[in-house]
């Protein structure tokens, strides 16, 4: 049965259902993408030739080329698949595109500056390296920051608010709200600052890295120098000096595991959030027609929380094998790594949806207060960290032992703890100062 290409009949979510919340990615990570970035290195590539005095160009005809790039559409990547269909080389096509563009421009005595010296991964090494960066810094970078802001300004607004907390799921010493948001936001801020440390990193050195080419062609020129320079003056990138015919991809494995990091971080906060709103912590905000159960009219689900969470680990598995498999190639090249690499944008694509969905789920939580108040009233239990701790600095004989009696396994209320207290045979101004400790200011001092 043939389809009509649409969202309805995509093979994969990220092309299907979820397709207009990534729709912007294609710009990086689409077959498309990648050959317009090809063009790009190639004919910045020529232009950085000419400009080396290798051979001269006419400089009314530069920006003739420079458009073939930024002005790149449709049709011409059709042009290049068309290409591709004859040579079976994906690279061979755009080297050919351009040659037949120089022609067509009256340019045809240039022709063989095209991918001149060249091997296919000097331009895959340096175009997906550039429509990485590009995705990372328009795309991921500005994404994680504002869901770390998100999550900043209620932990702000939160700051004060007394909340029971729980260590193996079991009620222990109270902490602020504020201050459990703040934890993710410290690891998020942390891990993101790793992540943009690392750099973009390329590979351009002919076959298999040695200029052998380029030596033979023009020996008195020092290709690495021009190397050097093309790759990260005019593209931006670090070039690695030792390389085979292709990047070892160390600093993109990097990358990868830094990523999968966040997203770890980030599904550690999404299950204490679903927790959360389990314990009524939270209320999420109702939206008409919404529903959250065929059978069972009264639920409002967490949904946004438990999407980010299963895009997350999804993404991770791409970010791990990708981490895994892309530094390692057998002698000075094979195959493996084309087919991975063109899967880049799907982890990318479902970690920003993780992003979207959190940010959603975390505009609609509204604060139970009443039940945070709630539950560290029926926990008194919680202040005997604290009255241990005074009758330990008074000197009093085995107080843990005391309180390990009184508590363990009980549920006390203000008026058996303060019972307790009375009967200690300690001075009545200690009694006062326990007295003072209930669940809700016994919070510690991090905000």
């Amino acid at each position: 049965m043939n389809h009509s290409l649409t969202p309805l009949h995509a093979i994969s979510p990220i092309d299907g259902r979820y397709y207009a919340e990534v729709a912007a990615l294609s710009q990086y990570f689409s077959e498309y993408a990648l050959m317009r970035y090809r063009v790009q290195v190639e004919i910045q590539y020529f232009l950085a030739l000419a400009d080396a005095g290798i051979f001269s160009f006419p400089e009314k005809a530069r920006q003739q080329l420079t458009d073939w790039y930024t002005h790149f559409t449709e049709a011409d990547a059709g042009e290049i698949k068309k290409l591709e269909n004859i040579t079976r080389h994906d690279v061979k096509a755009v080297e050919y595109f351009i040659k037949q563009r120089l022609d067509q421009a009256g340019l045809h005595a240039y022709r063989e500056w095209v991918h001149f010296a060249l091997t296919s991964q000097d331009i895959n090494n340096t175009a997906i390296p550039l429509l990485w960066k590009k995705a990372m810094e328009e795309q991921y970078f500005p994404a994680c920051e504002q869901l770390i802001a998100a999550l900043e300004q209620r932990a702000e607004a939160w700051a004060d608010i007394p909340m029971l907390a729980r260590t193996h799921g079991q009620p222990a010493s109270p902490t602020r709200l504020g201050k459990e948001i703040r934890v993710f936001t410290e690891r998020l801020r942390a891990q993101l600052a790793l992540l943009k440390a690392i750099p973009f990193t390329a590979k351009f050195g002919g076959a298999t890295g040695n200029f052998n080419a380029h030596h033979v062609a023009f020996p008195e020129i020092d290709w690495e120098a021009f190397a050097d320079r093309f790759v990260g003056e005019v593209l931006r990138l670090s070039r690695i000096r030792y390389t085979t015919q292709i990047e070892p991809y160390d600093h993109l494995a990097a990358q990868c595991d830094a990523l999968r990091r966040v997203n770890n971080i980030l599904i550690d906060f999404c299950r204490d959030i679903w927790l959360y709103i389990a314990f009524d912590y939270f209320h999420q905000q109702v939206h008409p027609g919404e529903v959250g159960s065929s059978a069972m009219p009264h639920k409002v689900n967490p949904i946004d929380f438990e999407n980010a969470e299963g895009n997350l680990g999804w993404a991770n598995a791409g970010w791990d094998h990708l981490a895994n498999k892309l530094p390692i190639s057998r002698l000075q090249r094979d195959l493996t790594d084309s087919t991975v690499l063109r899967n880049l944008g799907v982890p990318f694509a479902h970690t920003l949806l993780a992003f979207s969905s959190i940010q959603k789920g975390w505009a609609r939580l509204q604060l139970h207060a009443e039940k945070l108040h709630h539950d560290l009233e029926e926990n008194w239990v919680v202040v005997a960290e604290a009255i241990q701790t005074l009758l330990r600095k008074a000197g009093y004989p085995e107080p843990y032992e005391a309180l390990k009696q009184l508590t363990r396994g009980q549920q006390l209320n203000q008026q058996a703890i303060h019972a307790f207290i009375d009967q200690l045979q300690i001075p009545e101004t200690l009694k006062s100062q326990m007295k003072q400790i209930t669940p809700w200011n016994y919070v510690g001092i991090v905000k």
